[in-house]
């Protein structure tokens, strides 16, 4: 979880001293300016806004930007603007979060690899091949599971850590006047002496706290106290002392910008270094990956994605899972920066706008939480919104003079996944629309049933549909053209509630249809966002509640929709194409709902949309 925060000191001094081509120099009133500033960011964004505030906003156990916008939009009026904008504003967060998703890796394992060109400048030819390697191992063990790469990496970041203390220590003990850069004041003379500098500097500074983001997402795998004690304790301690000691180093010796982090570094250890950072940098990377996948299943759950294959990697655990196909989206966008960009130096030029723009949407979400839901006073509100508000904005905005030089790459990426989340939400509620005036209602179907060629066969049938007052799709047609009927018929309805876990105890509830040819069962189940969906394991527990059926006998039917470009309004040309695409490769409903493939039959039928 702290690996991207935790491997900033890699990069993150070196890029302020080199962005604009040395717009702000080595000089000891810089350094100080410097140090201070990626002190006090460090207090205030994370410790103070993300581990002692947004860490309260759970959303029953979950992190992340929408499972906060999903906790927002359960505080505000249904009738009211903030309503859908809640929502808004967790897509475009999360979209952002996916652009900090593929460039996290790429310029951390990057930046850690290029250590080899001061520990060993003869193979420096490798850091690119050496660095592609590591991430296609990477993204190739995620199927092992979170619990997996923590069990082997978990004393590995621990050894960092220290290492980073020590360090730095190293250094503070032969400088020890560097210590005053804890003092706020050098922060606001650099501020207010060079203001131009200051303002260019703050898009670099940022550098120092990407993956605070990180540690709010992660919170389902992991927990709030665990996070909170790491960080308080180990985290921030080490950190500080080695901004410190790099700080040190450059006014001692300038000409150490180039790399500060390994020339703090003794000779006979810079090997050593390079090896123990790189591993630091593939939890940095597991650290975006692991929140990638939080993030994708809320959306998909909330109505923001198509059905994706979720697999559970954890038996105790229900936030550890892992998405095949978010993990090798995520693996080819890593690849093809890595062989774009080349270098972490270029691709810090499009690290910080994803970042700072997410840091600016979870801030917002939070107040509106916080004052909806909590009652909070306005004075409380007006006072965070002002402090952090106002220092992301600045954050934001020195990160905006990047985009030529790179800056748009992560815009690109969230302008992409906002387009395919609104996307599928518009035209899943079209094809909902129009599928349920297919169906047709309740009243029609009984005329359909007294006709008296419908034959009742024994067995139970279950039909898995969205609504109870529709006729499932495959119902119809199992009774038009089949012309029969189950003696017991369940239809069962699964929605997704905007909470990430329902207990069991509530997940089902049982009703009753009386038709022509006698009475159907209505089940419904309701899910949390992180709940899996295993609707046998529902129907089994709804037995207690009076619905009759053998849950190994029992044969389940699906009415597949098959969605085709018509001339109907409400969604453009390609954006229809775009929706017709992702259905087609939406997860296998058989195996999305755990049903027993053996009993399954699916009944399809076609959509214009």
């Amino acid at each position: 979880m702290f690996g991207d925060i935790g491997t900033s000191p890699l990069y993150a001094v070196q890029t302020v001293f080199a962005i604009d081509g040395g717009v702000v120099k080595a000089s000891s009133s810089d350094i100080y300016g410097v140090i201070s500033i990626v002190f006090w960011s460090l207090m205030v964004v994370v410790s103070l806004k993300y581990v002692v505030l947004i860490l309260r906003a759970d959303n029953d156990g979950e992190g992340g930007i929408m499972a906060l916008a999903a906790l927002a939009r359960r505080a505000v009026p249904p009738t009211g603007r903030r309503f859908g904008l809640v929502m808004l504003l967790g897509v475009v967060g999360a979209s952002l979060f996916y652009g900090d998703s593929v460039i996290t890796p790429a310029i951390s394992v990057l930046s850690a690899v290029e250590g080899l060109e001061v520990a060993a400048p003869s193979l420096a030819h490798l850091v690119l091949p050496v660095g592609a390697t590591i991430l296609a191992v990477l993204f190739a063990v995620q199927r092992f599971g979170t619990h997996v790469v923590g069990r082997v990496f978990g004393p590995v970041m621990v050894a960092w850590f220290v290492v980073l203390g020590l360090l730095g220590l190293r250094w503070v003990i032969r400088y020890p006047q560097i210590l005053g850069a804890l003092s706020p004041h050098h922060a606001v003379l650099f501020v207010t002496r060079h203001p131009g500098t200051a303002f260019i500097a703050m898009g670099a500074v940022v550098l120092a706290i990407t993956g605070a983001e990180a540690l709010y997402a992660d919170m389902g795998h992991f927990g709030r106290t665990p996070i909170r004690l790491a960080w308080f304790v180990v985290v921030l301690p080490s950190l500080t002392l080695n901004y410190l000691g790099q700080g040190a180093l450059l006014i001692e010796r300038p000409t150490a910008v180039g790399n500060p982090f390994f020339n703090m570094t003794p000779e006979w250890a810079q090997v050593s270094l390079v090896v123990l950072a790189t591993l630091a940098t593939v939890i940095a990377s597991q650290a975006v990956i692991s929140g990638a996948y939080s993030v994708s299943r809320q959306a998909e759950r909330l109505g923001y994605l198509p059905r994706l294959t979720v697999r559970q990697t954890s038996e105790h655990e229900g936030g550890q899972i892992y998405l095949p196909s978010i993990n090798w989206l995520l693996f080819g966008g890593v690849m093809i920066l890595l062989v774009t960009f080349r270098s972490s130096s270029r691709l810090a030029t499009a690290y910080g706008l994803a970042v700072t723009g997410t840091f600016l949407l979870t801030t917002a979400l939070f107040l509106i939480t916080a004052q909806a839901a909590w009652k909070w006073p306005r004075w409380r509100l007006i006072g965070i919104a002002v402090l952090l508000g106002g220092l992301e904005l600045t954050y934001f905005s020195a990160n905006l003079t990047k985009i030529v030089h790179g800056g748009w790459l992560p815009l690109l990426i969230a302008v992409l996944v906002v387009t395919t989340m609104l996307t599928w939400q518009r035209g899943r509620i079209l094809v909902t629309d129009r599928r349920m005036r297919k169906e047709g209602g309740w009243l029609t179907f009984g005329d359909v049933l007294d006709t008296g060629t419908v034959r009742r066969v024994p067995g139970t049938a279950i039909f898995l549909h969205p609504s109870n007052d529709t006729v499932p799709l495959a119902l119809r047609e199992n009774v038009m053209f089949n012309h029969v009927l189950h003696d017991n018929v369940i239809i069962v309805s699964a929605r997704s509630a905007n909470v990430p876990h329902v207990p069991p105890e509530d997940r089902t509830t049982v009703g009753e249809r009386v038709t022509s040819a006698g009475p159907v069962a209505l089940v419904s189940c309701t899910f949390g966002f992180q709940d899996e969906q295993d609707l046998p394991a529902a129907l089994t527990q709804a037995r207690a509640k009076g619905l009759t059926f053998d849950p190994d006998e029992a044969i389940y039917f699906l009415s597949r929709i098959t969605v085709h470009r018509g001339s109907n309004p409400g969604l453009s040309a390609w954006r229809k194409r775009l929706f017709i695409g992702m259905s087609h490769n939406a997860a296998n409903p058989t195996q999305y709902f755990r049903l027993p493939e053996a009993r399954t039959v699916m009944m399809g039928t076609w959509i214009d949309l």
